[in-house]
């Protein structure tokens, strides 16, 4: 991966900061709050500062940014940032500790109006409201929150590079994992589970994307097992689906492997077959603007032909999240295109009682003049 000075680093968050106050300037905003703690988790406030957890933002119209972190070390070593303070010198109260940065940083402050976050329950809002009662405190489904989300649909160049070296380290595992399997390695969920958690780590990943997916031919029907893997047989004959993410620098990837033991039935045949079909035929209008709806309807109708039918979407974006906008569905909107920058999964999948399940997923850049598929997951025979 491209290596990023400080100096780089912090004109990347300083833009997305600026494109964040030239949007409250344009809406008559003076600032806007973001707050990530255990109540609720915002991927934003990592997208504005690089600190990784538990912390509130305040973004200012004129783009200046204070960062109040409840781990104020892990701050200093990570996050971009005007102001730093420490969660403890408001004795880990947020209103008191939001209303005394608003009112010391006021002259960053176009006005008095505060966009706070949407997903505030009614009752916390109103003691927000209470208690920065000489400001005028907004809360809306389409502001400043929408907003960022709408911002993180195009990966900009570093957020480029860090999904790239997670799919090129989740690529290392899937071809280690089709070594062991093939030499007998690996003989259960648990033993490709760790396996995955080991190996991410030791190449410089945070963690799992989401809680792998290891099911066995008993186990693979559902769409996402429950529990995610435990001691069975993996692979056995029949079909058997692993779908796991690694994070990199906060960005993950997210990946679906079919192992298929022979000897196969007619239908097992088939439907590997159907489902390879779709993804070829579907990931070909991965194009800049190009309908998203066409890949999914794409899918639907080679599923169709057969009788069959996915239950789930063919896709959706990745990012700080795992499942980010948009999603890549017969049913979204006929007027939203694939744009270069977005990355998202291709991922059609077809689940039976008997016969077992299959799902191929893979992660795609839209570039300018087409796609890149980053990661290479893929049905591996045995």
């Amino acid at each position: 991966m491209k290596q990023y000075s400080p100096e780089e680093m912090k004109k990347i968050f300083q833009n997305r900061c600026q494109t964040l106050a030239n949007y409250l300037k344009d809406n008559d905003f003076g600032a806007c709050v973001f707050i990530d703690s255990e109540e609720h988790r915002d991927p934003n406030l990592a997208y504005y500062t690089n600190h990784p957890t538990d912390a509130i933002l305040i973004v200012f119209s004129d783009s200046y940014t204070v960062l109040i972190a409840w781990d104020e070390n892990l701050a200093k070593q990570n996050a971009f940032y005007d102001r730093l303070i420490p969660y403890t010198r408001y004795k880990n109260d947020k209103l008191q500790a939001l209303k005394a940065l608003l009112n010391a940083c006021s002259s960053h402050a176009l006005n008095s109006k505060v966009e706070l976050p949407p997903y505030l329950t009614y009752p916390t809002y109103l003691k927000f409201i209470d208690c920065l009662n000489n400001y005028d405190c907004r809360c809306k489904e389409d502001g400043a929150h929408q907003f960022a989300i709408s911002c993180r649909q195009i990966k900009d160049e570093y957020e480029i590079e860090c999904t790239k070296e997670a799919a090129r380290i989740g690529d290392l595992i899937i071809d280690e994992i089709e070594s062991m399997i093939k030499n007998g390695q690996i003989k259960t969920e648990t033993d490709v589970a760790l396996l995955i958690e080991k190996r991410l780590r030791e190449n410089g990943c945070q963690r799992t994307g989401f809680d792998t997916l290891a099911a066995g031919p008993a186990r693979s029907f559902a769409i996402h097992a429950f529990p995610g893997y435990t001691g069975g047989q993996w692979p056995a004959q029949g079909l058997s689906i692993l779908d796991f993410g690694v994070v990199y620098n906060g960005y993950t990837s997210d990946t679906t492997v079919t192992v298929a033991k022979g000897p196969l039935t007619k239908e097992q045949e088939k439907q590997l077959n159907l489902v390879q079909k779709a993804y070829d035929e579907s990931l070909a209008l991965y194009l800049p603007e190009h309908k998203i709806v066409d890949a999914a309807k794409k899918t639907d109708s080679v599923f169709a032909k057969e009788k069959r039918k996915m239950p789930h979407t063919l896709g959706h974006a990745i990012g700080l999240e795992i499942h980010e906008s948009p999603r890549v569905s017969s049913r979204a909107d006929a007027d939203l295109i694939f744009k270069p920058g977005m990355i998202l999964t291709c991922e059609p999948g077809l689940y039976d009682m008997e016969i077992g399940g299959c799902r191929l997923e893979n992660d795609v850049l839209i570039t300018q003049d087409g796609h890149e598929v980053l990661t290479h997951s893929r049905i591996i025979r045995i």
